[in-house]
């Protein structure tokens, strides 16, 4: 297999787009990772979606962007993988490289869900859950958290307050960030006063949706030589556990995360005191602590302490969703993973503007699907 390297980025801003559709969003996202490397032409385009049928009307993705950008010599498809759809595009570009069946992949995630109602996004994201046993008897996702967050606190002795941490870091990262949804910072008390939403959820424990996009572009690490702007992918793995979480053997342990992880680091010959950032899923703050835990950051039981005890800011030691993650820059939920790997590419090249990390030379990016059905990890390290 082919060594690898991204040479071209590109997003939009997390937002309400109203003005936009979601060929364009897709579109200026590739647009921009294309003029990034400059190139005008790529082999393939694998789009990240979740929604875009129950949403948007719209399937057949793959075509509607390659048609859009007038790059109809390109094999395009659209991968979906739930909330990990972006990372398992990104997944599916790389091997399509790595093969030497494609010289050149574009990986765009796209999501488009704030003209839907409420009620309407709720349940056309529920059904990335088991739909007979979860989704079926009334449990949304927030709900299948809050039960996973609940236990958490049951078993390790945490109370709510504890995980304050985690959301606060994303917001004063976000408040930097302009392509972030939610630009400002939060304090302990907003945190502690915030109404609930599915207890012990509540609004500053949950990421918000948004429309938007992100794309890069890849092709062999040796077609790659000499240019600056080349972050090389080190690792690499995608693993799956159970879809409903209550078939786990364990509930509290995300198998899947630390599978991938495991993977992921050997495959780039690092452990986890190597990585210098961590772009990890935190679509609910209970997800953070147990990403830190699966991924070996933190002992079980112990991710709000890692939080608390261990600087996450981008200056810390160990800085996490640099950018705002999904709680502040926004879960646009199949093009989540893509926006990690923009993001831990631009910290690489030295570009992550006001929340840059300190000689940063190696990130990891984590996108999950689901509760935890579906999770994928990539390394990325800085061009020598």
């Amino acid at each position: 297999m082919r060594p690898l390297a991204i040479i071209g980025i590109g997003q939009t801003p997390v937002d309400e787009h109203w003005n936009y559709s979601l060929r364009e969003l897709a579109g200026f996202a590739a647009l921009d990772a294309l003029n990034d490397a400059g190139r005008a032409n790529v082999d393939g385009i694998f789009v990240g979606n979740m929604l875009s049928g129950a949403l948007s009307g719209q399937q057949h993705l793959g075509t509607l962007l390659a048609d859009w950008l007038q790059q109809h010599q390109a094999e395009a498809v659209k991968i979906e993988a739930a909330c990990g759809s972006g990372a398992a595009a990104f997944r599916a570009a790389l091997m399509a490289v790595a093969s030497g069946e494609m010289d050149s992949a574009l990986a765009v995630g796209v999501e488009k869900m704030t003209e839907a109602g409420g009620s309407e996004t709720t349940s056309a994201l529920a059904t990335a859950a088991d739909a007979d046993y979860e989704a079926g008897v009334g449990l949304s996702f927030v709900a299948i958290n809050a039960l996973v967050m609940q236990r958490y606190m049951h078993e390790y002795g945490w109370k709510h307050q504890d995980f304050a941490t985690f959301s606060i870091n994303a917001h004063a990262n976000g408040a930097r960030n302009p392509n972030a949804r939610l630009q400002f910072k939060i304090t302990p008390e907003q945190y502690a006063k915030e109404k609930m939403v599915a207890s012990p959820i509540n609004l500053l424990d949950a990421s918000p949706v948004g429309d938007g996009a992100a794309a890069a572009l890849i092709v062999p690490l040796e077609m790659a030589v000499g240019n600056p702007k080349a972050v090389h992918v080190l690792g690499a793995a995608s693993a799956t556990d159970s879809l409903a979480v209550h078939d786990r053997f364990d509930p509290l342990w995300l198998s899947a995360a630390a599978l991938s992880a495991q993977k992921a680091y050997q495959m780039a010959g690092v452990t986890p005191k190597d990585i210098n950032l961590f772009e990890l899923h935190d679509a609910f703050s209970i997800m953070s602590a147990l990403s830190l835990e699966a991924c070996g950051f933190a002992e079980r039981g112990q991710g709000p302490r890692f939080a608390i005890e261990n600087d996450i800011s981008p200056t810390g030691k160990l800085p996490i969703c640099t950018q705002g993650g999904l709680k502040a820059r926004g879960h646009p939920v199949g093009a989540t993973g893509m926006y990690q790997i923009v993001e831990a590419t631009a910290q690489l090249r030295g570009e992550g503007g006001a929340n840059q990390v300190p000689d940063a030379r190696i990130a990891m990016t984590q996108n999950i699907g689901g509760s935890g059905a579906t999770i994928l990890t990539h390394i990325l390290g800085k061009s020598a």
